[in-house]
């Protein structure tokens, strides 16, 4: 990407922050009320203000994902996507805030989109992976290692450790991550005179966070709950038993053979068929 792209790039998204400052905020009671429109009689015009309110909540968001060297304008465009679909599942009658349960949705849709596009990364998807690849820059920078050097070998060490990888899974992401990293101190623009650092968000979690993230796990489980009563029995069974069970006590396609009556191969036909019908069922 040129010099010349890079400033207009940079253009536009100032274009983009000044717009959206001109969306006010909503009280409690406001929201509750375009919330029950939208949910009760499917008011676009409702959601459509609900969606405009919270721009700025996602920018905020999408601007702690800026270090992955990926365009803002796209990580904003993927935060207002997991706005919508929280927007979509808010349940007003919860008694919280829009801001705390879309806050996880945001984060979410960022993040698989990260890890999807970014083209650094080339990894896996374990859970430890994801740890390591979205907590890496954090604890270089408590350690003060946020130079384009490698990492010294006390801080890899201190980093396995902490995140429970192994020290060559470390040193091999810091060196797809080690990028020049842009000041969070330079000016938004002369107008405004904020900074982008105004932008950011704390990321220690509340107890509205909390209780959000509580609600939102209830509601993803009450959705495969529903997906998964939508399947036969032999397929719910075998999906259970395959996907949906402690890792020690999974049993084997020979063991569902036998215990079906059929072969090892219709066995995992199965259980791709049940897990893609679940899948497509929880998006919907």
């Amino acid at each position: 990407m040129s010099k010349f792209e890079n400033i207009d790039n940079r253009n536009i998204l100032q274009q983009y922050l000044n717009s959206i400052q001109h969306y006010q905020t909503l009280s409690f009671e406001e929201e509750q009320e375009l919330a029950r429109k939208w949910k009760n009689t499917g008011n676009r015009n409702a959601a459509h203000k609900l969606v405009n309110a919270h721009l700025r909540l996602v920018v905020k968001v999408a601007l702690g994902f800026k270090g992955y060297g990926l365009p803002v304008s796209e990580i904003i465009q993927e935060g207002n996507i997991g706005l919508m679909q929280a927007i979509k599942r808010f349940d007003p009658n919860k008694g919280f805030r829009l801001s705390t349960y879309a806050m996880w949705w945001i984060r979410a849709s960022i993040q698989e989109y990260v890890l999807n596009s970014w083209s650094l990364v080339k990894i896996g998807t374990t859970a430890a992976q994801k740890k390591l690849f979205f907590n890496l820059r954090k604890i270089r920078n408590k350690l003060n290692e946020m130079s384009d050097e490698q990492l010294s070998l006390n801080a890899v060490d201190h980093i396995a450790k902490e995140l429970d990888v192994k020290p060559e899974e470390v040193e091999q992401m810091n060196l797809r991550m080690m990028s020049s990293d842009q000041s969070l101190n330079a000016f938004i623009n002369d107008e405004n005179g904020g900074e982008w650092q105004d932008w950011l968000i704390e990321e220690s979690d509340n107890q509205e966070e909390v209780y959000g993230h509580k609600e939102t796990t209830i509601i993803r489980r009450k959705s495969l709950q529903e997906a998964l009563e939508r399947l036969d029995e032999r397929e719910r069974k075998i999906l259970i038993a395959r996907r949906l069970t402690e890792k020690e006590q999974t049993p084997t396609l020979e063991d569902l053979s036998l215990k079906f009556g059929i072969s090892r191969e219709r066995v995992r036909q199965l259980e791709v068929r049940a897990f893609n019908k679940v899948k497509k069922l929880m998006a919907a």
